[in-house]
């Protein structure tokens, strides 16, 4: 191997233990005999991933031994922050007076206070004490564009961030000046940072764009696009090259595909879906073995490497739904198109076939580019009604049969250490306008999870031939946590009375998993197992699913929406003459994939919150029209948090909001009594409530008994 491609592992060497000394950038070059300019590039790469760290000017040290830590800067509405080290250790509480001048999502190096100290403040009691530090040194400004409302003060123009996060005002000029768009007061804008160097002072920006009146419809979702910097439109070279292929017409014998034409294959989606790009077989063989058949959009057929699609699907990386619709990875007529696996319709298709013996475990597999004829398209809840009723055409035997099989593999999985981590979902339907008018709960059932575990199947039996193959690809990894992010999180539990063993064996996080539902804090508590876990990830190295027990892993099964995918499929097919990615590349590849998604699942859940609070807003005041089941998550002397589990919306009731009866605080108890009227509140408590305030911009609802 290379000395150059060494070298990190050289440098961290010399930098790391008890004994190292800073050392800069010209003595390290001549202790390794390489350039100079090839350690600065390393040093400034192993910084960014939080290995090393600067310290006195231009001396380096391992970031360990300084007690220094590199993340992610995160914010509170309430000005305290976290530091989430990008290996997913344990994260940095960082006081709200030693932040600087970092905003929410800036890359920063913190120094770790050892002194021991009172908890946080804005902390809830049952909430475990942190390792707290102060941030050093800001590596890298990644707030470059702020979303928000212009605002006039008697000398200053100001724009309020949408993002409660986003803790300060910011100044701008006069709107019309310096080359700034002309807007109003009370309109939304988005403004450039410049620079802000002195946390006494206010940080300056640039208007960029007027986007319109905050009422105006459907400007609080362009803002939220805006705000995560996603896509509008596709470049013209793109829409140019997706619309030059032909319809789908396959000869009789298609060469290089396999002929599933005739075989029977279904899809089953969301009744809102416009894009499906998996479909499903089963075919019968002796001795009542069967061969699963996951089929995926062959998406690889059309979007080549180096093209006009590839570099937009690349730099896109993945589709971002947002509450009013998608921001696709691939233009239309793609997506919703040629690569969509519309029933009696002709598609290229890639296949992965599994062999399963009559107990669901899984045998022999081959893979292959295919043609298919879609039979039916069923929704989810098309699919649960056949399969709750007794079988009545071929369609029903087929679901029922395909059905065995999926809940075979599904008991497999759990009993393998599996972790449940499932939770319901929330579908806010608009009305023309972009107001919220129904809100709808969905849960996973049978039709669900049949899909789920033969698409579990798939990408899992695709990662083992990836990884025995030695294949340059991209793996989903989700590696183990961090044991004392565990240990925390069992004194959570143990704060909310939920028995917890030994969180770093599989089966006791297990054990926690049952005893959550059905507890009125069993939502929260799942949130907070899910915080204690580290986030999956892409990597070009095949580390294991810790949360689904598997020791390989990959996706597959999207390429439509992800470009993690479409990899692995050009992967899988090994092209000749395909330019390979690996190396250092694949890695960068795997960075950026991982940070887009955080970003698209960050805008997703923005948009619902946003179109959720909108519709309690309009059944909020003094006499409200509706009123919902709630119950009693926590309770502390200044009220207590409810939860309304239909719509998983938290708020707080205040104590004063409770007219009556006056409430005294046990704090030995955790509850609230009535002194007149004996009414105790308390974890479990069920009520109903009324909304009383919605603060939009800090993200908050506020309820009262109902």
């Amino acid at each position: 191997m290379p000395a150059a491609s060494r070298l990190p592992d050289r440098l961290l060497a010399l930098l790391e233990g008890k004994k190292a000394a800073p050392l800069d950038a010209s003595t390290l070059a001549k202790r390794l005999r390489v350039p100079p300019s090839a350690v600065s590039r390393t040093l400034t790469a192993l910084e960014k991933e939080g290995q090393v760290a600067r310290v006195r000017q231009n001396h380096w040290i391992s970031a360990r031994s300084a007690d220094l830590v590199t993340g992610t800067i995160q914010f509170h509405a309430k000005g305290f922050a976290f530091v989430v080290p990008p290996d997913g250790s344990a994260d940095l509480h960082i006081a709200a007076e030693d932040t600087g001048t970092a905003l929410h999502g800036d890359l920063v190096v913190a120094r770790i206070d050892r002194r021991a100290g009172t908890a946080p403040r804005g902390r809830r009691p049952s909430e475990p004490d942190r390792i707290r530090g102060r941030i050093l040194r800001i590596l890298e400004r990644r707030t470059a564009m702020v979303v928000g409302t212009l605002q006039k003060t008697a000398r200053f123009f100001i724009v309020i961030p949408d993002d409660p996060r986003f803790l300060h005002n910011l100044y701008v000029p006069a709107p019309g000046t310096e080359g700034s768009p002309m807007a109003e007061p009370g309109d939304k804008v988005v403004a450039k940072l410049i620079d802000w160097k002195d946390r006494q002072s206010n940080p300056e920006g640039l208007l960029v764009e007027r986007l319109g009146r905050a009422t105006d419809p459907g400007i609080d979702i362009l803002s939220i696009i805006r705000k995560f910097d996603l896509p509008s439109a596709f470049p013209p070279e793109a829409l140019s090259e997706a619309e030059s292929f032909p319809p789908v017409e396959l000869p009789d014998r298609p060469v290089g595909r396999e002929d599933l034409r005739g075989d029977f294959i279904i899809t089953i989606d969301p009744d809102t879906a416009r894009d499906f790009d998996d479909a499903i077989s089963l075919r019968e063989l002796p001795h009542g073995h069967v061969e699963v058949g996951v089929h995926i959009a062959d998406v690889s057929h059309y979007v080549k490497p180096g093209s006009a699609l590839d570099h937009e699907a690349r730099k896109r990386a993945n589709s971002v739904y947002l509450v009013n619709g998608v921001i696709p990875m691939l233009p239309p007529r793609l997506s919703d198109g040629l690569c969509s696996l519309r029933p009696n319709e002709q598609r290229l298709t890639y296949s992965a076939f599994i062999r399963l013996n009559p107990e669901g475990k899984p045998g022999a597999t081959r893979f292959t580019r295919s043609v298919i004829y879609s039979r039916h398209r069923l929704t989810y809840a098309e699919a649960l009604l056949r399969l709750r009723r007794p079988a009545q055409d071929d369609l029903d035997r087929f679901l029922h049969r395909a059905w065995h099989f999926a809940s075979s593999l599904r008991r497999q999985r759990f009993a393998q250490g599996s972790l449940d981590l499932d939770f319901p979902e929330l579908r806010i339907l608009l009305d023309p306008q972009g107001r919220p008018n129904r809100i709808e709960k969905e849960s996973s059932d049978e039709s669900h999870q049949l899909i789920e575990e033969f698409m579990l199947l798939a990408n899992e039996s695709v990662a083992r031939h990836l990884n025995h193959e030695r294949r340059p690809a991209l793996y989903r990894i989700h590696e183990m946590p961090d044991e004392s992010r565990l240990l925390e999180y069992r004194e959570l539990l143990i704060a909310h009375g939920v028995k917890a063993g030994d969180l770093t064996q599989r089966g006791e996080i297990q054990k926690v998993l049952k005893l959550l539902p059905g507890r009125p804090d069993g939502h929260a508590l799942k949130i907070g197992l899910l915080r204690s876990l580290k986030r999956a990830v892409y990597s070009p190295k095949s580390l294991g699913h810790f949360g689904l027990a598997k020791s390989h892993y990959t996706h597959f099964t999207s390429p439509i929406r992800r470009y993690a995918d479409l990899l692995v499929h050009r992967a899988l097919a090994h092209s000749k003459g395909a330019p390979r990615i690996e190396g250092a590349a694949l890695d960068t590849l795997a960075q950026h994939l991982s940070r887009t998604e955080r970003t698209a699942a960050e805008a997703e859940q923005e948009s619902k919150k946003l179109k959720l609070l909108e519709y309690f807003e309009m059944q909020s005041g003094p006499n409200p029209s509706q009123t919902f089941e709630a119950v009693v998550t926590e309770v502390t002397n200044f009220g207590m948090f409810v939860e309304l589990p239909d719509f998983l919306l938290s708020g707080l009731i205040h104590v004063s909001s409770i007219r009556d009866d006056f409430f005294s605080f046990s704090p030995a108890q955790r509850s609230l009594r009535g002194r007149r009227s004996g009414k105790t509140y308390r974890a479990g408590t069920r009520l109903r409530v009324a909304v009383l305030k919605i603060d939009i911009q800090k993200r908050q609802v506020d309820f009262r008994p109902a």
